[in-house]
């Protein structure tokens, strides 16, 4: 009786309807996470890279990371970049592509509301977050990792970052056409993993240029980690005052230019 009414013959006729709107989300977070896993492209920036980044940084002494042990650096920016690789690059990706062919458009017809759809979409990248932090974290703890400090710290770093590179993915998928997103989006990626502190520290930048990047989102995550994971820092609030001003600022100009068709 619950999804039919019963007609006068005793017969039962369906009772159309919309499903509850949380069931929805989940569902459409399931098959973004799905999809997400699925593809070849997005596993190698989220999973793949990270991870060979982390090993080989941390078993070659290539770049100086300083006193102490290698990984002890690497992981906290390795986490940073998986936030950064999933939240923005692949987010954007993928995005601009369902706009270009026409999938955002029809999603945003279905009943699923365009804000909930969104909001499936952030489950998902924070579903892939989660299971890339737990395979990094194994790694880096049998390179010999040894973090230390606050866990709400680096929770609130997390899900900081998250919100500032989703906004900007969101940003820029909805705002530039799939072929230039698919670009731009590995463009700034590439960059920012050199000149973001993930695996070369700030230190060796010119003071100027270093006031300058350590503005960025990538070298406020990847700093705020480091300064709790490695040296045991309290809350970094400066370095989550950054990403919050860049999580609103992302957000909010996602919110107003982007375009669904």
């Amino acid at each position: 009786m619950s999804d039919a009414i019963s007609a006068g013959d005793g017969a039962f006729a369906p009772r159309p309807g919309a499903a509850p709107l949380s069931r929805m989300i989940r569902a459409q977070a399931a098959l973004e996470t799905r999809m997400l896993l699925r593809n070849g492209e997005q596993l190698l920036l989220t999973v793949v890279i990270p991870t060979l980044l982390l090993v080989l940084f941390s078993a070659v002494d290539i770049v100086d990371t300083g006193e102490g042990e290698a990984v002890d650096f690497l992981a906290p920016g390795v986490l940073a970049l998986a936030v950064m690789s999933t939240a923005f690059t692949g987010q954007a990706i993928a995005t601009g592509f369902e706009r270009r062919y026409g999938v955002l458009k029809r999603l945003g017809a279905s009943p699923l509301p365009r804000w909930a759809l969104m909001t499936a979409k952030t489950c998902s990248v924070l579903v892939t977050e989660v299971l890339q932090v737990v395979l990094l974290t194994v790694i880096a703890f049998a390179l010999g990792w040894s973090p230390q400090g606050n866990p709400l710290a680096v929770v609130l770093l997390l899900v900081l970052g998250t919100a500032a590179f989703s906004g900007l993915g969101l940003l820029m998928a909805g705002a530039l056409k799939a072929e230039v997103t698919l670009a731009a989006a590995n463009l700034v990626f590439l960059l920012l993993l050199v000149g973001g502190g993930v695996i070369v520290p700030m230190e060796k930048f010119p003071g100027g240029v270093r006031a300058v990047l350590e503005l960025l989102p990538i070298s406020a995550l990847s700093d705020g980690l480091r300064d709790v994971l490695q040296h045991g820092a309290g809350m970094p609030w400066g370095d989550l005052g950054i990403l919050a001003v860049w999580a609103v600022l992302g957000l909010g100009a996602a919110a107003k230019f982007f375009r669904w068709e």
